[in-house]
């Protein structure tokens, strides 16, 4: 298979030089944006607008580049994610939006509309065919997403609790699903609580929106109620004291490889095309109403054709960068009760970062069922 291309430019500029967004603009033109047709129709720019409290997200004004390139390209642009099947401010349209608006992505300072992807409740949703799946046949797809001409994605490469790396799968794969796509992702593996470890806190059990989680009083106790429990994985992430874990081994590579094959789903048969900032690369997903400190320095931008190619540049950049203090990534690799409880992954900083991850699976899977590429070429935009 031909090297797909990959474009990529540092965050560098001159005094009194081009801003950041107008480098976006030009990095998105080189990597080939404009060959996209985009004239009178409808473009989808699927992003991730950040939970409340969290500030790691990307900025507007990296969205509005984008919006204002599209619109040059005479195509009619909106911004879009889909509803979570989480508590926090994004689970149904109308508090997503008010997130959205409040974390500053407003049609004033976007330059075009927001819309929820999946409808006011997050069933607004399509069936769509995942040619070559292995572990879906037909992905559950927000509406409106489908219904875009053309699509671009906007993702802001971060670290992952469970997928270990939120990158263009991630933001495509998952960011699309409706509420009943997000679950057929998360279906695999079953969470159990060690008692022992259980501290009786009930911060899991705010993140579980659907009764997965059954408080005992008497012995101040978690447990997991197998019959409401959809294995989405948020109670995991919730858990300060690694009391919560997932039983099948293979739970997280198959979320994975479904994310991989709901982005098939999300671009084919359509004109698509890519970007990620690695930028303020906190350690867990925007989902969260925090950030913790970044595990590794502002690398770069890039952007791509392929989002397969976009990932395994970016996952390559991370894995050569040197991790930062102050981080979790620094704490844990100068530590010897993390060296002794956890087996050090060389160089590895997404394992190293949250080792209950694992990342390879969406860029194996997704080069098996033709997604895109691994091989690419990177092309450095001064």
């Amino acid at each position: 298979m031909e090297k797909a291309k990959v474009f990529y430019t540092d965050f560098r500029t001159a005094a009194f030089g081009e801003s950041m967004p107008a480098k976006l603009k030009r990095l998105a033109r080189r990597a080939g944006i404009a060959d996209i047709d985009m004239d009178g129709k409808f473009v989808a720019i699927k992003m991730h607008f950040g939970e409340l409290g969290n500030i790691s997200y990307l900025r507007p004004n990296y969205a509005k580049a984008v919006v204002d390139l599209v619109k040059e390209l005479g195509g009619k642009p909106f911004l879009t994610d889909c509803n979570t099947m989480y508590p926090g401010f994004r689970k149904n349209a109308l508090e997503h939006l008010e997130c959205a608006w409040e974390n500053g992505f407003t049609p004033l300072t976007v330059g075009c509309p927001v819309i929820i992807g999946d409808g006011l409740k997050g069933t607004d949703d399509i069936a769509v065919p995942v040619e070559g799946g292995i572990y879906t046949q037909e992905a559950r797809i927000g509406r409106a997403i489908m219904d875009a001409d053309v699509f671009i994605s906007l993702t802001h490469f971060k670290g992952h609790e469970m997928t270990g790396f939120g990158g263009a799968i991630k933001n495509i794969g998952m960011g699309c699903g409706s509420r009943a796509g997000k679950t057929d992702q998360h279906a695999s593996g079953k969470a159990m609580i060690y008692e022992e470890k259980c501290r009786g806190c009930r911060r899991c059990q705010r993140e579980c929106a659907n009764g997965g989680l059954v408080f005992d009083a008497g012995k101040r106790k978690m447990h997991v109620d197998e019959n409401h429990c959809v294995r989405c994985g948020r109670c995991l992430g919730a858990c300060n004291f690694d009391a919560i874990d997932f039983v099948q081994d293979q739970a997280l590579s198959i979320l994975n490889a479904k994310m991989a094959e709901y982005t098939k789903a999300v671009i084919s048969g359509r004109d698509n095309f890519h970007i990620s900032l690695i930028v303020d690369v906190s350690p867990y997903c925007d989902c969260h109403p925090e950030n913790d400190a970044p595990i590794l320095p502002d690398l770069g931008m890039f952007a791509s054709k392929d989002p397969l190619a976009l990932d395994q540049a970016c996952v390559d950049a991370c894995l050569a960068a040197e991790p930062l203090p102050n981080s979790v990534l620094g704490d844990h690799l100068h530590d010897e009760s993390f060296h002794h409880h956890h087996h050090d992954h060389h160089h590895d900083h997404f394992r190293n970062t949250t080792p209950e991850s694992e990342w390879e699976t969406q860029l194996t899977h997704g080069e098996k069922i033709g997604l895109g590429s691994r091989q690419y070429e990177l092309i450095f935009v001064k």
